[in-house]
C-alpha cells in the first residue's frame, strides 16, 4: 500500500518505495529487536530484520522512508511484513477470470529505524505482532524472494511477470509497426525526391540543347 507524500520530523519528508526491494541473508543471531536497538548503518538494519523475519517465517518488505532536506540522503526507514496494508480493489475485467489470492492482510509488524546525529542508525519502533499464521524456514538457509513465498504468493507472482511480459510484447509490436510505417514513409519520399531530381535534370538538359540549338542558328 503506497503512501501519499506528506511532511515528516525536523523537515524531512516522508516518501514511499515501491514496496517490491527485499534483502536476501544467510542466518544472523537470536536477537529480537528492541526499541534503542542500533545498527552502523541502515543496510545492516535491513539485513538484519530480514533474518529475524527470516527466523520467525515472515517475509520482510522495504516501505517508506524520509530523506533529509538539507543533503537528501534516507534518515528514516520502515520495514514491515510483507502482508502489511490491503491489496487495491480494481474493476472486474472478465467474470470468467480466476481471482487473485490475497496478499495482504493488513499486518501491522514492523520496524522503524532512524539515522542519529552520531551515524548509528537506531530502532524507534517495533511492532512483533502479527495477524496472520507464520511460516517458519530454515535460518541457516539462504532466502530468495520466490522461494520465500507460500504457493498462492508464488502464483500471483508468476501472474504477475505473465501479464507483464505480454503487455511489453504488445507494446514491442506497436514499436515495430510504428517503425515500419516510418521506414515505408521515407522510402516513398526518397523515390518521389528522386523522380523529382531525374526531372529537373531532364528539364535542364533540354533547356541547354534547345539553347544550343538555337546558337547554331
Amino acid at each position: 500500500m503506497d503512501e501519499h507524500h506528506s511532511s515528516g520530523e525536523d523537515g524531512d519528508m516522508i516518501e514511499s518505495s515501491n514496496g517490491k526491494d527485499l534483502v536476501s541473508t544467510e542466518g544472523s543471531s537470536d536477537m529480537e529487536p528492541y526499541v534503542g536497538m542500533d545498527f552502523e548503518s541502515e543496510e545492516a538494519a535491513k539485513v538484519f530484520y530480514d533474518a529475524y523475519a527470516t527466523r520467525m517465517g515472515f517475509i520482510m518488505r522495504v516501505d517508506a522512508f524520509r530523506r533529509s532536506m538539507r543533503d537528501g540522503k534516507v534518515v528514516w526507514r520502515r520495514l514491515v511484513c510483507n502482508k502489511e496494508g490491503f491489496r487495491k480493489l480494481r474493476p472486474k475485467r472478465s467474470e470468467n477470470r480466476k481471482p487473485r489470492a490475497i496478499t495482504r492482510e493488513g499486518c501491522k509488524a514492523m520496524i522503524v529505524v532512524k539515522k542519529e546525529k552520531t551515524g548509528k542508525w537506531v530502532v524507534t519502533r517495533f511492532v512483533n505482532e502479527h495477524n496472520h499464521p507464520l511460516v517458519v524456514t530454515p535460518a541457516n538457509g539462504r532466502r530468495s524472494v520466490l522461494l520465500s513465498q507460500t504457493p498462492d504468493e508464488k502464483d500471483v507472482k508468476i501472474r504477475e511477470l505473465t501479464a507483464e511480459l505480454q503487455r511489453e510484447r504488445k507494446r514491442s509490436a506497436a514499436f515495430q509497426e510504428q517503425l515500419d510505417m516510418v521506414l515505408r514513409d521515407m522510402e516513398d519520399h526518397s523515390h518521389h525526391l528522386s523522380r523529382n531530381i531525374d526531372d529537373i535534370v531532364q528539364s535542364v538538359r533540354e533547356i541547354e540543347s534547345k539553347r544550343f540549338i538555337n546558337t547554331n542558328f
